[in-house]
């Protein structure tokens, strides 16, 4: 049977879950209180720059596929893919860059370089991810509302040594501590600390191996406008600049929403895109929340926030040696991770990626101009950092340290700039303690342990985004509507 449902914010997750339930004939009505479709892949369009605001990684195209056949349409009709090869070019603190693709030799080739032994290690680690790999994904659009769902995978977490963090799980199998960091470092992808992290977590380093890495031409916001097409071929009503205010409860049932300017829209479901714990604490009262209590969301662990400056220069920088996607190490890489999610302080160091994506597609800058980001993790709100006085030193600290090592004459070359930091995240992007990627993927707080996709208080309420399960990460996102597409049906 049809039902009315309203869906809270329009990130992938929400754009997901509108699309698919709207292809099973429910009447869906989206709400976003920005002027643009997308969450955090919001674009910024600067001096004839675009720039994507947040996710620019694509590694499971499939799950955007399927969102063009529920509409009976092909998606490379719409948006094109390109491989990224490398998928990622990695400097160690001297500029000494290590590469890697989906070509198994060229990767051993690679490790070669830093360390011969290695090479057995890895095939030995890629042989034990498979498994991993498939145990992961073989959960990831299931739902665990029940703890009954968690015992009855408990053997295999164990099995495969789920207890252990991502970095422990490497290096098991990799000695040079360069190489550690090199297959380690996918976990602050998600929001999580390649120390703590769920050794589960390295089926990321597998997937991006089996599918490759991705470029939606055009950027990811020609990701979000194609997707913004289907919903409207889907019938899904969208509206843009309209902030939800409240989630109407009776007893056990939501009702509806309530907007900032009053109107009342009833629903049969809400589903939430919305960061989990922000929606709980400000949309519905204290009082009417048994199990979801602001004391339960204020104990749980949320990942580390991001600084991050778009920028784009007057000339190119292809007679550099950076590629499309680049991650930059620090000299420090425990102790600078213990400094962010566990001291939370600012350190004076930082680890980077920094995106060039018209090496790909100029299309994004000006003729014979080149756009960037750069993103350093940085603590979330709950540090002492006022980000008021230490946002400008912080940019100038990065934007020099880029000009001294990779990018000559930055700073005399610059003609479009926009950066974001923790305070953009909480307040514009409803990110409780301004985290970037709402809940860390530690063990305990992974499947059955994180927020559910269906709430515990109120039976028609759902979630979907990084802060449920099964995580943040574009693969994650879209598996969380898929999930909430199930459970409505």
């Amino acid at each position: 049977m049809a039902k009315r449902i309203v869906v809270i914010g329009s990130g992938f997750g929400g754009m997901a879950v509108a699309a698919r339930l709207a292809a099973r004939g429910h009447a869906v009505t989206l709400f976003e209180k920005r002027d643009k479709l997308g969450g955090r892949a919001y674009v910024y369009e600067v001096n004839g720059f675009k720039f994507d605001g947040g996710p620019t990684v694509i590694t499971a195209p499939w799950l955007f596929d399927e969102l063009w056949t529920l509409a009976g349409r092909r998606r490379e009709d719409d948006v094109q893919f390109v491989p990224c090869d490398p998928f990622y070019r990695i400097f160690d603190h001297n500029g000494r860059q290590f590469n890697y693709n989906g070509d198994h030799q060229f990767i051993l080739s690679q490790i070669e370089q830093w360390s011969v032994a290695d090479k057995a290690g890895y095939e030995r680690f890629m042989r034990s991810t498979k498994e991993i790999f498939d145990t992961g994904m073989a959960l990831i659009d299931k739902p665990f509302l029940h703890v009954t769902d968690m015992l009855r995978v408990a053997p295999d977490l164990i099995r495969l040594q789920s207890y252990r963090s991502v970095y422990g799980y490497v290096s098991q199998f990799i000695q040079d501590e360069f190489l550690r960091r090199c297959f380690s470092f996918h976990p602050l992808l998600i929001g999580g600390n390649p120390m703590d992290a769920a050794s589960l977590y390295v089926l990321i380093h597998y997937l991006e191996r089996q599918w490759g890495i991705h470029y939606a031409m055009g950027g990811t916001g020609a990701l979000v406008e194609g997707i913004g097409r289907l919903l409207t071929a889907l019938g899904v009503t969208v509206h843009l600049n309209t902030a939800v205010d409240e989630i109407v409860v009776e007893g056990r049932k939501v009702k509806g929403v309530r907007l900032a300017d009053g109107t009342l829209h009833q629903a049969d479901a809400v589903v939430s895109n919305a960061d989990v714990a922000w929606t709980y604490m400000n949309l519905i009262p204290a009082r009417l929340r048994k199990t979801n209590t602001d004391r339960r969301l204020e104990r749980l662990k949320y990942s580390m926030s991001l600084f991050v400056i778009y920028f784009g220069a007057k000339r190119r920088y292809t007679d550099t040696p950076l590629a499309h996607h680049n991650i930059i190490l620090s000299e420090r890489y425990e102790e600078l991770l213990r400094d962010i999610f566990d001291r939370k302080i600012l350190p004076e160091d930082f680890s980077l990626y920094l995106h060039m994506p018209t090496i790909t597609d100029p299309s994004l800058a000006p003729a014979g101009h080149e756009a960037f980001y750069v993103l350093a993790p940085v603590p979330h709100l709950g540090a002492s950092v006022d980000w008021t006085k230490q946002a400008r030193p912080y940019r100038n600290a990065i934007m020099s340290f880029l000009e001294t090592n990779y990018l000559p004459d930055l700073q005399a070359n610059l003609v479009a700039e926009h950066s974001i930091d923790p305070i953009h995240f909480q307040n514009t992007l409803n990110s409780y303690l301004g985290s970037a990627f709402s809940v860390q993927p530690t063990l305990l707080q992974s499947a059955w342990f994180r927020p559910h996709n269906q709430s515990e208080d109120f039976d028609n309420l759902y979630f979907v985004g990084a802060g449920t399960h099964p995580g943040a990460g574009l693969p994650g996102v879209l598996s969380s509507a898929k999930i909430v597409e199930g459970l409505l049906d």
